[in-house]
């Protein structure tokens, strides 16, 4: 059985080995079931026919039967184009080509009944349509309705008459010996208890649709079980974890109570306390914990992952933080040292920067477990630093650091493994969340603190320049302080870092007497920190720079973020930026700078910043627009795999298809009984992912 589906496809009629080779290289289509599954990305509405009376401009794609009563060539050379009257018992229109002439004149024969259908257009008066698709009627009679799949294809596959309608034409060959064959994938209970189509019959109707009701059950059959094969493996990653990695039992919070009523020296919101909550359930639990905490920028993870410390280092054990740069780990240093310090616990900050004797004083403390808490970046991962026993380690802003980095973690004790917490600041949406962590538990922090002033988004244009200057010098005179970002990517690096020179230039010239600092990747590690130190000081008054101060960087007097040509920029990315002001008590302002002409994607993400501040409601439509491919760095295995289903569109599908596997594996974790051998051997099918990220966060 499997083997007709590997079948190469130069041996189905109609395609051949020239044509093989061609979507082999152009559409990484080799056999017969990589063909099955090239779905149609959208369906032309072949159902209704169209009056020529009936017609208006707003209208989208259209079929009109009738006769071509006249041809006629207008132009010479490049502007000829060949002009149609297209008319039926109401009316006529103009039908036009400028492209493929001799090929299309040999259609046009007057007083035959065909069939028009495209986009009408309405100038001077008259309706016409510009390259229309046109087809003779089946016997002159009229033609059956239905939906007209469209295909994914390329230029070069044009070319050899593998149009959409030539894939249609091979995937009519294709199905009636596909389809006998195709197996079920999904249990008779699941297929009865969700009223889902049988899988060949939903194969047959994307492909070939017999009417809107049944193309609507066969997108839904499919994309749930894409859904559900993708959840089902995750889920059973989650439970191999939870079964054989133990956890060591944290329970202890003696430490915990103390600083809740000593030294706090504010009130956790009610988002914090129950996340606090979740986290020193799994602690407590004896299963080794993996959680990944989302929190907006400000929502205060810092201070709930110093509480979780307390449970770990009030029990016995050691902890560590590790965040991606020098200037994070010394602002979470920074922030936590006093805490430590009144609660009488030993901290210590471990960095590229650390001198030779503070290395070997925090090797040998670490050591013995005189130290509780190792605060660090990349050097905590060194295979010198060995802990006495870590029971809890804190991975911050973890999509910043590669897989081997993280997996190094797990090594740091010998016989056990720690807890593990990853943070982010990156809001993802909860469709993404589910399937890049869908094996790890996930907290959310979705309240900012009492107090906290939301941040003033607006969008200018270039025009408006002078103006925002102005804001900009008034807000400096109160003492506060500026970024203005430009945009620095790779496909235009060389031009990029032009532009931000030429306004790294024009910034000096219009502030002249004030402090300015730049900062660009390009630059030595040594001279980032130097001018970032001096913003951080107050030494500089505005700092031009490029994105890479979109993570870490804690300047509560910074209260303008100005992002040059923003419409470049991503949603997500256009969110972390607008992160790095609003972190004093001071009211913050964020302004988007960017070129009138706007397209609609560019424009929506632009009005999405001026709407709203809510991570997760950007997240979505960053989403929607984007699509799943790389949001914030987070592209995993996995994710790419999806050939029907949406993330950004089919959030309930989902949802539905995670409860159905839950379902399946709580009764029947081993798959083993003989219902729900569809699953078992879809399984063995499918084409595995080897690693097993729940074992690196």
């Amino acid at each position: 059985m499997t083997g007709f589906f590997d079948t190469k496809i130069e041996f189905l009629k109609g395609v051949g080995p020239q044509k093989a080779a061609l979507l082999n290289t152009e559409l990484q289509i080799f056999t017969f079931g990589e063909l099955l599954q090239h779905y149609p990305f959208r369906y032309e509405d072949r159902t209704r026919f169209y009056k020529i009376r009936e017609i208006h401009a707003d209208l989208p794609l259209v079929q009109v039967q009738g006769k071509i009563l006249s041809v006629q060539s207008i132009g010479e050379g490049r502007k000829r184009r060949l002009v149609a009257q297209f008319a039926d018992e109401t009316g006529s229109l103009e039908l036009t080509w400028f492209k493929g002439l001799s090929w299309v004149s040999k259609k046009l024969v007057k007083g035959v009944p065909l069939v028009a259908f495209g986009k009408p257009q309405r100038f001077g008066g008259k309706f016409s349509m510009a390259h229309p698709d046109l087809e003779p009627l089946a016997g002159g009679r009229d033609q059956a309705p239905f939906f007209q799949p469209v295909y994914p294809t390329t230029e070069k596959l044009r070319h050899r008459f593998l149009d959409s309608k030539g894939i249609s034409r091979i995937l009519k060959n294709l199905l009636p010996l596909a389809l006998p064959k195709l197996p079920e994938t999904l249990p008779a209970t699941l297929l009865e208890s969700l009223n889902l189509l049988a899988k060949p019959e939903a194969i047959r109707e994307i492909h070939f649709p017999s009417g809107s009701d049944s193309l609507r059950k066969a997108l839904y059959r499919l994309k749930f079980e894409e859904f559900f094969f993708l959840q089902l493996r995750l889920l059973k990653l989650k439970l191999a974890r939870t079964e054989k990695y133990r956890g060591r039992v944290l329970d202890q919070t003696q430490l915990l109570t103390r600083f809740y009523h000593d030294i706090l020296p504010f009130q956790l919101t009610n988002a914090q306390k129950r996340v606090i909550r979740e986290i020193y359930n799994d602690l407590k639990s004896g299963l080794q914990m993996n959680r990944l905490v989302q929190g907006d920028v400000g929502s205060g993870k810092t201070i709930v992952a110093f509480i979780c410390l307390l449970v770990a280092v009030d029990s016995g054990y050691q902890t560590c933080l590790m965040a991606p740069t020098e200037i994070l780990a010394n602002q979470h240093y920074d922030g936590l040292e006093p805490y430590a310090r009144q609660m009488g616990l030993r901290i210590a900050l471990l960095t590229g920067s650390s001198s030779k004797k503070q290395r070997e004083e925090i090797h040998r403390d670490l050591a013995s477990g005189a130290l509780h808490l190792l605060v660090g970046t990349h050097a905590l991962l060194e295979d010198v630093v060995k802990f006495h026993r870590l029971g809890l380690a804190i991975i911050d802003e973890q999509h910043r650091f590669g897989v081997a980095q993280r997996a190094k973690l797990w090594a740091k004790n010998e016989d056990f493994y720690p807890h593990v917490l990853v943070m982010t600041a990156t809001p993802i949406p909860r469709t993404l969340a589910m399937t890049l962590y869908g094996d790890l538990d996930i907290s959310v922090i979705d309240e900012l603190p009492q107090g906290r002033k939301a941040i003033q988004t607006v969008h200018r244009y270039d025009k408006d320049r002078l103006r925002v200057f102005g804001f900009l010098k008034k807000q400096i005179e109160r003492g506060r302080q500026v970024y203005i970002v430009y945009p620095l990517i790779e496909e235009s690096e060389k031009s990029d870092l032009k532009s931000l020179m030429d306004g790294y230039e024009s910034v000096c010239r219009a502030f002249s007497g004030y402090p300015i600092g730049i900062l660009h990747g390009n630059m030595k590690p040594a001279d980032k920190e130097y001018e970032m130190n001096r913003f951080v000081k107050g030494e500089t008054k505005i700092m031009v720079a490029t994105t890479v101060i979109e993570v870490g960087v804690n300047v509560p007097n910074a209260s303008v973020m100005v992002i040059e040509n923003a419409e470049r920029f991503g949603l997500s990315q256009l969110h972390q930026l607008r992160g790095r002001v609003g972190r004093g008590a001071e009211q913050s302002y964020c302004i988007l700078m960017s070129k009138y002409e706007l397209g609609k994607d560019s424009r929506l993400r632009l009005e999405t910043m001026v709407r709203t501040t809510n991570g997760f409601e950007i997240a979505d439509v960053d989403l929607r627009i984007r699509g799943p491919g790389d949001l914030s760095g987070t592209q995993q295995s996995g994710i790419t795999d999806l050939k029907v289903a949406d993330l950004g569109k089919d959030g309930a599908i989902l949802a539905q298809a995670r409860e159905a596997a839950r379902g399946v594996l709580e009764k029947d974790p081993d798959l083993h009984a003989p219902g729900n051998k569809p699953i078992a051997d879809q399984l063995a099918r499918l084409r595995k992912n080897e690693l097993n990220w729940s074992r690196i966060s």
